[in-house]
């Protein structure tokens, strides 16, 4: 049983740490005047972070977490995209409802309700800062009962001008407005760099436990839709007291990720002139030798302890009926060895190129299968009488793969990436994908155009072909999916617009029916894409507009929501210029569709057709802050909740939204 003990304590701590770390940032002492009495003082350089390519390991910039306003976005859905359903909870289980924002497809499907949370290869961070680095954040909301906090902080400081060392670590923790809602994510990592001139070295750690009570949803949505009929005609629904599917079941994804890349650049030293009396050598890195390591390593556990529910709730029972403990498990090495050539070597050569081999061993291990033979144990497995799988599984899959790139330069920039399967489950996969883009000086600005291309044709996961667990089971022979998308963007920030336009094909989509059993549809399915953001200025007014426009042409394959919308109206004012302060109210909108159902044994989305879901506005109000290095935010989430909109407030079916709620947060960022 999962329970939250020592809130108080906690948050006491939580607060704490945050106060420490502003006063030790606002109270860094100034440079020492020179004898003439001014501070001649050189501006410290600002902390820079970056995250790497994959697999090669090629470093890009990416901005820090500093941002002046909309830092009150952090704890609601509003946050995590236009269109976003979840079961509720502060870091419970959460899906992504534009898809051209979903994430690839992972090879361990479990991990997908928690994308937001997790960390990888794909979005380490590095930074280089010169003098020590902190960022701490705590956000927090709901009464003792209803508690909801939100701790993170990064460390990050440089042993000198080659070297850095850093780490991480962030604790959500929430009771839950509904419910058997309580959850715990606990995360750390530790990451570290040389980048010498030659030999150059990046590695990170990330290890996570996340434990989540599944409630099943709510037994019956009248109690939100008509509470006075359910209720003795009380009009609004207390959601402590609204019954639930599942009051002894949860769900934990553990997991850690590793992940190191070293090459030794090869060129040699030219004379530079530094000014006209001094000259130095300067090295000038012609092509490298790379060496890419990654592991993956992830547990999914499902636990449901009452017998009666565990019989009842689940439409199938195979293994036990006695209750349900079990566990699947996924690991991964993988090992890429390449070469690349550095990019403006000469007029003749100016971009980049590299060539690399990949080889990856993956193991499954699940529960072994006990069915007696000649069972069926599900409805389109009957022509299985012997059906049953091996308890672990092992593939080991080799790639060959290049990469051509120009990133210097505003005029044209461009990048591809091409690799193709040949051993394993892998042989035949193909993998491109490729940008191109340009710059043009506007108006006293930069135009920027973007256009991007994608093709695949990729082996659906192991656990989407073959799964034996309590309550389901399936043996599968999909064909690979085949996905080509097309699309750009337009950005041109002195009238803050940004257009992004996509179109993409798929073949053999993969898919949980209504049954929460994986389908392969073999035909063909379109998505098409718009979505325009436009920020709008008068003095200290503005409204930031954002709307997406989706269309699939398989709505009972892959339903989508057609419109979804965002305004944000906010006044934005500076006191004593030390303190900027937004002030306002948003509003995320999207249109009614038939949303996914969520299967807390599996932690997946599958498609049904009875309810739904959409229609209705979730709207904010609040203040937000920034002074110095400090941000913090008092944020009145869903103000409507009761009074606007009417009661409709579920983002996926039988788990409504939390109702109106005051949150809390502080971020304060330093270099001491």
């Amino acid at each position: 049983m999962l329970y939250i003990r020592n809130s108080m304590k906690y948050r006491v701590v939580a607060i704490l740490c945050v106060l420490i770390s502003f006063f030790a940032s606002a109270q860094q002492p100034e440079a020492a005047p020179t004898p003439s009495g001014k501070n001649d003082s050189i501006p410290k350089p600002e902390p820079i972070a970056w995250r790497n390519t994959l697999p090669l390991g090629e470093r890009y910039r990416v901005p820090l977490d500093t941002l002046q306003h909309n830092f009150y976005l952090t704890d609601i859905p509003t946050a995590h995209s236009l269109s976003y359903s979840t079961t509720g909870n502060l870091g419970a289980a959460g899906f992504n409802n534009i898809y051209f924002e979903r994430p690839e497809n992972e090879l361990f499907f479990f991990k997908e309700a928690f994308a937001h949370w997790l960390r990888g290869p794909a979005n380490f961070e590095w930074y280089n800062t010169r003098l020590p680095f902190t960022q701490v954040a705590y956000h927090t909301a709901g009464s003792n009962e209803t508690a909801q906090d939100n701790l993170s902080a990064t460390f990050s400081g440089n042993v000198n001008k080659l070297i850095e060392v850093g780490g991480g670590v962030n604790l959500v923790t929430g009771r839950g407005q509904y419910i058997r809602q309580t959850d715990r994510e606990f995360s750390y990592r530790i990451f570290g760099s040389y980048i010498g001139e030659r030999y150059q070295i990046q590695a990170a750690f990330n290890n996570y436990n996340f434990v989540t009570a599944e409630n099943g949803g709510i037994v019956d949505d009248r109690y939100i839709l008509d509470p006075a009929a359910m209720q003795a005609g009380d009009s609004k629904a207390d959601p402590r007291t609204i019954p639930v599917n599942l009051n002894d079941a949860y769900t934990r994804l553990r997991g850690r990720d590793l992940y190191i890349t070293h090459r030794y650049n090869l060129g040699y030293y030219k004379d530079e002139a530094v000014n006209d009396t001094l000259v130095e050598e300067k090295f000038v890195a012609v092509s490298s030798i790379i060496h890419t390591l990654t592991f993956e390593d992830s547990r999914h556990r499902f636990y449901n302890m009452s017998v009666k529910e565990d019989t009842t709730f689940f439409e199938n029972t195979y293994l036990s009926s006695k209750g349900t403990n079990e566990a699947t498990d996924y690991w991964a090495l993988a090992n890429t060895v390449g070469i690349s050539i550095h990019e403006g070597l000469s007029k003749y050569f100016p971009m980049g190129l590299g060539a690399y081999v990949t080889y990856q061993i993956r193991e499954y291990t699940q529960i072994s299968d006990t069915v007696p033979s000649g069972t069926q144990v599900a409805p389109h497995l009957s022509v299985h009488p012997n059906y049953h799988l091996a308890g672990v599984t092992t593939d080991h899959t080799l790639w060959v793969g290049g990469q051509l790139w120009k990133r210097q330069g505003s005029w044209l920039t461009y990048e591809a990436n091409a690799r193709v399967g040949l051993v394993g489950s892998v042989l035949g996969d193909v993998d491109i994908t490729g940008t191109v883009g340009t710059k043009i000086p506007l108006w006293q600005d930069t135009l920027s155009i973007n256009a991007n291309v994608l093709f695949k044709n990729t082996e659906p996961s192991f656990y989407h072909q073959k799964y034996v667990s309590n309550h389901f089971m399936w043996d599968n022979d999909f064909g690979k999916i085949r996905r080509l998308r097309i699309g750009g963007e337009v950005a041109y920030p002195k009238t803050g617009t940004y257009i992004h336009a996509g179109f993409e094909n798929i073949q053999n989509y993969v898919y949980f029916d209504n049954s929460c059993l994986p389908r392969q549809e073999s035909g063909n399915i379109q998505v098409i894409s718009a979505t325009l953001r436009q920020n709008i200025k008068a003095g200290i007014f503005h409204l930031d507009l954002a709307g997406t426009y989706q269309f699939s042409s398989n709505q009972s394959v892959l339903a989508l929501p057609e419109l979804s919308l965002y305004g944000n109206l906010y006044i934005l004012f500076p006191i004593a210029r030390v303190m900027h302060v937004q002030l306002g109210v948003d509003c995320n909108w999207y249109s009614a569709f038939k949303a996914p159902a969520y299967q807390p044994a599996l932690a997946v989305r599958y498609n049904q057709d009875e309810i739904e879901i959409g229609n209705y506005p979730f709207m904010n109000a609040y203040v937000n802050v920034k002074f110095k290095k400090a941000r913090f935010y008092v944020l009145y989430s869903h103000m409507n909740y009761g009074w606007l909109g009417g009661n409709n407030y579920f983002s996926i079916p039988h788990y409504p939204l939390n109702p109106g709620m005051l949150q809390l947060g502080v971020s304060v960022d330093f270099a001491n």
